[in-house]
């Protein structure tokens, strides 16, 4: 009965993404399937360095600096990675003598929404020979996804970020990859990743990845998260000194990121919580640091006063109104003591 509700489930998901069941590795959440696939790719080619973006993940970019060398890709002040500069980190690997050995590239950023150009990247390292990972945990169940057509070696998805319990996600492996799997000492998902599956997490999963598949609710749940998201970016623009980080166009739908001009992103955060509603600054991987955001560092913003501010499957109209009569009022009252 277990492993019958465990497949079902991978069918759900892998109908979601795009792709074939047997190719879904379920893991612990994103963060382990980004660890995976940069470990199998440091298992294939050691030493051999990897390119991203100072943008990416921090699974990313710290699972990648353990594995060894890393070469940086540039960002615009959107966020946006160049397909161009991906090529040149490539042909400079190459002419230092060591190809690299992977490429990160996310789908779209987790922090400020902006969507990269992910197909003429996975494009670029499939022509060079380079393998390539994408991070499609904020983008799985916002975004239409059709993973096959990608044609990534290695994608990463978390169950939470679309609605799913936390604490379980999957790894899409490529069909013909031969996948070296990070957890060993046992044969559970065809020897890919051992241990004891997480039966309760991958049916909450397959179930929300079951709703989403409802014919129609997928871009009805990105019509309405992008409704709001609008009108929260019309709220903040409202108020003198707040300004858009991110592609305010090219973006995920349930997402948006500002800088509040004249006060420091903490004391908004509490003003906000106060007031019943929940945000951020910067990413929910990030809540236990108080150094300023990466992302936002690589963007060449002020990394300092960020909020960012996001919906979901159960955010009402209601909510956004919350916000707007609190978010003003919060800014005023900080901009006041601080004067």
């Amino acid at each position: 009965m277990a492993r019958a509700v465990v497949e079902e489930a991978r069918d759900h998901v892998a109908a979601l993404l795009g792709t074939r069941p047997r190719q879904v590795v379920f893991t612990s959440g994103g963060t382990e399937a980004v660890n995976t696939a940069t470990w199998h790719a440091a298992h294939v080619r050691p030493g051999a360095p990897v390119v991203l973006a100072d943008v990416e993940h921090s699974s990313a970019r710290d699972a990648s600096a353990a594995a060894g060398s890393v070469v940086h890709v540039p960002v615009d002040r959107t966020g946006r990675i160049d397909p161009a500069a991906v090529e040149d980190a490539l042909q400079r690997c190459a002419a230092s003598g060591t190809p690299a050995g992977l490429a990160h590239c996310q789908w779209a950023n987790h922090e400020v929404a902006t969507v990269q150009p992910v197909a003429e990247v996975v494009d670029t390292c499939r022509r060079r020979g380079v393998p390539v990972h994408v991070d499609a945990c904020a983008a799985a169940g916002h975004v239409a996804l059709a993973l096959d057509d990608l044609g990534a070696d290695l994608v990463s998805v978390s169950a939470h970020k679309l609605g799913g319990p936390p604490g379980i996600g999957a790894l899409v492996v490529r069909r013909g990859l031969r996948l070296h799997a990070l957890l060993v000492g046992g044969e559970q998902e065809r020897a890919r990743r051992a241990g004891l599956e997480n039966v309760l997490g991958i049916v909450g999963f397959g179930a929300a990845a079951q709703a989403l598949l409802t014919p129609g609710a997928l871009g009805a749940e990105a019509a309405d998260a992008r409704r709001r998201t609008e009108r929260i970016l019309d709220i903040a623009r409202g108020v003198e000194g707040v300004e858009v980080l991110g592609d305010p166009h090219l973006r995920l739908p349930h997402v948006v990121c500002v800088a509040v001009g004249g006060v420091e992103a903490e004391p908004v955060l509490l003003g906000l919580d106060q007031a019943g509603i929940a945000a951020h600054s910067g990413s929910s991987c990030a809540s236990e640091s108080l150094a300023p955001s990466p992302v936002l560092g690589a963007m060449g913003v002020d990394a300092e006063r960020s909020l960012r501010l996001s919906v979901g499957w159960s955010t009402r109209d209601e909510d956004v109104d919350a916000f707007a009569v609190a978010f003003p009022r919060v800014v005023a009252q900080l901009r006041a003591l601080r004067a």
